[in-house]
């Protein structure tokens, strides 16, 4: 499957714009590609109750699952100024869930793969281990 980049990195700073950021003003998109060519996205959405907010992958992956599942091909997350942004630990690991090793996350270095992102990473096969 082509992976279009550049739609995927519009699609994440559109998204960025409505990330609802009141406390820390640190706005976060992400868009990403299914393996059925559909395009999901998501945005963090903060709470008073500051350790409750939700990142932009947690809405991402809430949006996949809502709207048929499938898995991840590619993943584009911004900041607020549109720069390509790492995902915190908690979101790498729920972007492998969906993705696994091979789904691509694009870094200021190129598209990297989930295995370097999330080296030696714990998944459903781990657990009747």
């Amino acid at each position: 499957m082509e992976i279009n980049w550049d739609s995927l990195h519009k699609s994440a700073k559109e998204i960025m714009q409505k990330a609802y950021a009141p406390y820390s003003n640190f706005k976060v998109g992400v868009a990403a590609l299914v393996d059925d060519g559909r395009v999901v996205v998501g945005c963090n959405s903060e709470n008073a109750s500051y350790g409750v907010g939700l990142c932009a992958e947690c809405g991402l992956i809430s949006s996949l699952t809502a709207t048929g599942g499938g898995r991840l091909i590619a993943v584009v997350c911004v900041d607020g100024d549109g720069n390509f942004l790492s995902p915190c630990g908690r979101c790498r690991q729920l972007l492998f869930e969906h993705g696994g090793n091979e789904m691509l996350l694009m870094t200021p270095d190129g598209p990297k793969p989930m295995s370097y992102i999330l080296p030696w990473a714990f998944g459903p096969e781990d657990l009747n281990k």
